[in-house]
């Protein structure tokens, strides 16, 4: 093992990040090309959508390049936010980017650790409101999915589309690992390169590695799990192996049990505070 390719932009300070330690730990050469590239939707795509933003009471983010397109398209659509429109952020980092278009404000700001259900949880906290969810094509099912399972007021909306990257400088046979962070990564590594004689591949999310594996590909390395919360730590633990000359067992998706017990439960929260409401409203 001696080359990795992980599928993110170059840090600025490549000394600082966590796979600075790896290469030198491991005598590994670490290098960074993004496998796609995120822009956003046309007005005329937006408008094809059939949403009206001010129909809204509250804009679900999850990531910051939603934040861009939706303002874009307000800004050229004309269309004055009102000061009482709340946000609900997947991380507090897409929440304080907000302060690139509004004033920050906790009280109409919420945001989530960057987890799925702390996420939900949030959106639950304010379930009056009428959601608009401002989603990048392609993207995860779970979230539109869960809220309209939770009867939730919310009108899903393609905010930005994932597409390729020019991976033409990408050379696969002086790489010993791909890390890929997401389902579009996979989908670009085999537009391109298709399926076969690949390097070794790590993945980071569920999703992304459901995708590698109904392709075909073999994954060697994943995360976030118990043992490996991080791509780093994921890759470090193979190196490792590889080094003790372990076998390495291909990863293969398992079902989220937790998440799907999580769900049921936010569906009898709702269900109860539902109930109690109509009682106190037939007692008055």
């Amino acid at each position: 093992m001696k080359h990795i390719l992980v599928s993110q932009p170059k840090p600025a300070v490549p000394e600082k990040s966590p796979f600075y330690e790896v290469a030198q730990k491991h005598q590994v050469e670490i290098g960074y090309k993004p496998f796609i590239r995120v822009v956003g939707v046309t007005l005329k795509e937006f408008r094809a959508q059939r949403i009206e933003i001010l129909d809204h009471t509250a804009v679900i983010f999850t990531s910051r390049s939603t934040v861009d397109s939706f303002f874009h398209i307000c800004e050229e659509a004309r269309i004055t936010v009102p000061e009482t429109m709340k946000y609900i952020c997947q991380t507090e980092a897409v929440a304080l980017y907000l302060q690139k278009y509004i004033v920050y404000r906790k009280r109409k700001i919420s945001f989530a650790d960057g987890s799925f259900t702390s996420l939900v949880e949030q959106i639950v906290k304010h379930k009056e409101e009428k959601f608009l969810l401002a989603l990048s094509e392609p993207h995860k099912p779970e979230l539109p999915e869960t809220l309209k399972t939770l009867k939730l007021a919310v009108d899903p909306v393609i905010l930005s589309r994932t597409v390729a990257a020019d991976l033409e400088e990408v050379d696969l046979s002086t790489i010993d690992l791909l890390a890929l962070y997401s389902p579009s990564d996979v989908k670009a590594l085999i537009e391109k390169f298709g399926t076969e004689n690949l390097p070794a591949i790590a993945v980071f999310g569920g999703s992304t590695l459901r995708t590698a594996f109904e392709a075909g590909l073999t994954v060697v390395a994943n995360a976030p799990t118990p043992i490996a919360p991080s791509m780093v730590k994921a890759i470090d633990l193979y190196l490792q192996k590889l080094a003790k000359g372990e076998e390495i067992i291909p990863v293969e998706p398992v079902e989220d049990a937790e998440k799907e017990e999580f769900i049921r439960t936010q569906q009898h929260k709702l269900a109860k505070k539902s109930r109690t409401r109509r009682t106190t409203t037939a007692t008055k």
